[in-house]
């Protein structure tokens, strides 16, 4: 005989409301943050050993990244980082406190569903400081999820023009 589990339908409806609750804690608190700059992370130093550990992880071995005497010589005057390297620690450098997204109750998970948009605008020396500012751009209920836009522009010490600007799509689930 297979034992029968009563569910409580008090406690699954307590369970809903209470998501339902975080969800629309979440939106009103992001919305509140929409087209605001968030505070910069802390500076980080790209360094030569970072750039070569990402070359060997992507199989990407360019001189310009790679070779730091022939690129010194080349068109940038040091060795560079990859763009997808930058893209790939902006959200994650230290001090951020999520870039721009604040600490939400309910969360699960957060998923990275994607990029809308992505400009490499200056190359990163290796041996350059960057930070990166967030800037939330929309918030949508999908189901479960929030889906959330947000601009991060990364920013190097010293120059006016940003080393690149991305529009990171974020799914949280609660």
């Amino acid at each position: 005989m297979i034992p029968f589990i009563a569910l409580d339908i008090h406690v699954i409806g307590e369970l809903e409301t209470t998501m339902s609750t975080a969800i629309e804690k979440a939106i009103e608190d992001l919305n509140a943050k929409v087209d605001q700059p968030s505070a910069p992370t802390d500076w980080f130093e790209m360094t030569q050993d970072r750039v070569n550990t990402f070359a060997d992880a992507t199989m990407d071995h360019q001189w310009i990244h790679v070779d730091p005497e022939r690129a010194s010589a080349g068109p940038f005057g040091a060795p560079i980082a990859h763009g997808q390297l930058t893209m790939s620690i902006m959200s994650f450098l230290p001090g951020g406190e999520g870039v721009g997204i604040p600490a939400l109750d309910g969360v699960k998970m957060g998923v990275n569903y994607g990029w809308n948009r992505v400009r490499f605008m200056s190359p990163v020396k290796v041996g350059d400081n960057i930070r990166t500012v967030g800037k939330i751009k929309s918030v949508e209920q999908k189901g479960e999820m929030l889906e959330i836009v947000n601009e991060l522009t990364v920013q190097i010490e010293g120059q006016d023009k940003p080393a690149c600007v991305a529009d990171s799509v974020l799914r949280l689930v609660f």
